[in-house]
């Protein structure tokens, strides 16, 4: 005689190995998309540094060139201060591209547009998700130059 409280024919359900299998092949593939979504979203906010890095580096620019003495020294200033610009924000200052555009005189009330361009290098994902090629990221900005500024023709538009 057995003095427990279960059945003598009931099994006992906590050592069987039943449903077991049953989950076992999820974990890698569960881990395979942890890491897949933590790689893209490590390439997006790349994508959105580089955003802010080439903003800072247009405004730096065109400040710069609308600061300057001369178009001559504007360029070099404006080269000078994007660079430092894209350098502060840990980015290599020879994969920027800076550019005037379009060319405008060095005249009061001139408007100077500066475009900074970056390309930031998309990671390869497998199953065919992630950006594809680099991505260029652009940013622009405009200053106009000192309409009271001595020592500079006006241009037409001037205070019109």
């Amino acid at each position: 005689m057995t003095w427990s409280h279960h059945h003598p024919l009931a099994r006992d359900t906590r050592s069987s190995e039943r449903g077991v299998v049953g989950g076992l092949e999820v974990l890698p593939f569960g881990v395979l998309i942890f890491v897949v979504g933590s790689l893209l979203i490590a390439n997006a906010w790349a994508v959105v540094d580089v955003k802010l890095a080439t903003t800072a580096a247009a405004r730096e620019a065109a400040r710069s060139y609308v600061e300057s003495d001369s178009a001559a020294q504007g360029e070099v200033a404006a080269t000078r201060a994007a660079t430092d610009a894209i350098t502060s924000y840990g980015r290599d200052p020879r994969k920027l591209e800076l550019r005037q555009e379009p060319r405008a005189p060095f005249v009061r009330c001139s408007r100077v547009t500066y475009v900074a361009s970056y390309e930031v290098p998309a990671i390869a994902l497998p199953f065919g998700i992630g950006f594809g090629g680099p991505i260029e990221v652009r940013a622009r900005h405009s200053e106009i130059i000192d309409p009271l500024r001595r020592g500079l023709p006006a241009e037409g538009s001037c205070g019109g």
